[in-house]
């Protein structure tokens, strides 16, 4: 299967008083179809290669390269889940508004639009929601309608940034499912950043570990777990607690500081005062748009 995204010595770097090398060359390719996970130690540069991925930032070295051509701008078929979906939505548009809204954007025929946002809104289990606001959802129903926005495009490809890290573990378990389900009938090639090794595992066909930073893949691993995959029957298989193991033991040797909690084991380390204050982790708190598609803000931003 041929590659959708290859990613060849990438290195970023933020300059200012305080320079900081977030990512220090950083190869590898993601197969159209596939469902890529990343893990690695808190404040090592994950998001800033997802955004550099986004050309949400401009690279300071290496080269992303999409269908086989070099990336140069926004691609158009590219979509991007934030974690924070609050800061994500459009709280005075309804649930069918922030759906349709990129397609507007788009110039995407009114009727075309009406069907594949009935459509989506249907993948994502939100049929008869179309009418509400935001304010008026749960936290994880707000995140299946920043998922549906995403997927409205038919993107090719999906980057995704933590986007579970912000509900509650039983939502989090559905979400998942989503996901997996969505990407199956859809074929979408999906690239996750998660702080859950537990999530990694379940989720993706293969886990990328990046060490800290600056950045580099320290470890490439297939996850043999089929596709058909449970919450529970799954977790407890034999493959899925050696391969959790692994990674844990990946990060903790080379630095990362994960431990239980949550929905599984992590690599978040809130007693590091130097990944606190990265500017990695400052650029998590600026406000983000949902995806990266014509008409978005990020779009406009990174233009």
């Amino acid at each position: 299967m041929p590659s959708m995204l290859e990613v060849s010595d990438l290195e970023h770097t933020y300059t200012g008083q305080q320079e900081h090398t977030a990512i220090g060359g950083v190869t590898f390719d993601v197969r159209a179809g596939q469902l890529t996970c990343i893990v690695g130690p808190s404040g090592c540069g994950k998001s800033t290669l997802l955004r550099c991925l986004a050309s949400l930032i401009r690279p300071s070295g290496g080269e992303v390269r999409m269908h086989g051509e070099p990336v140069r701008g926004v691609p158009e078929d590219l979509a991007v889940v934030f974690q924070d979906y609050g800061r994500s939505l459009f709280p005075w548009m309804s649930v069918r508004g922030n759906v349709e809204f990129p397609l507007r954007s788009g110039n995407v025929p009114k009727e075309r639009r009406r069907e594949r946002v009935r459509q989506t809104l249907e993948w994502v289990g939100l049929s008869g929601a179309e009418r509400k606001y935001p304010w008026q959802l749960s936290g994880g129903m707000q995140q299946r309608v920043a998922i549906a926005r995403a997927l409205a495009c038919r993107p090719a490809l999906l980057l995704m940034d933590e986007p579970f890290a912000s509900v509650d573990a039983q939502t989090r378990f559905e979400l998942e499912d989503l996901l997996l389900r969505v990407r199956a009938e859809q074929d979408t090639t999906i690239l996750l950043v998660t702080h859950d090794i537990d999530e990694s595992v379940y989720l993706g066909d293969r886990v990328l570990v990046l060490s800290e930073t600056p950045a580099t893949v320290v470890a490439d691993l297939p996850v043999d777990l089929g596709n058909e995959r449970d919450q529970i029957g799954t977790r407890e298989s034999e493959t899925f607690v050696h391969l959790r193991g692994e990674i844990a033991r990946m990060l903790r040797g080379g630095g990362g500081h994960e431990r239980p909690g949550g929905t599984g084991t992590t690599a978040r380390d809130t007693g590091s005062e130097t990944e606190s204050t990265s500017e990695d982790e400052r650029a998590d708190a600026e406000p983000e748009s949902l995806q990266v598609e014509q008409g978005s803000p990020a779009r406009e931003a990174a233009e």
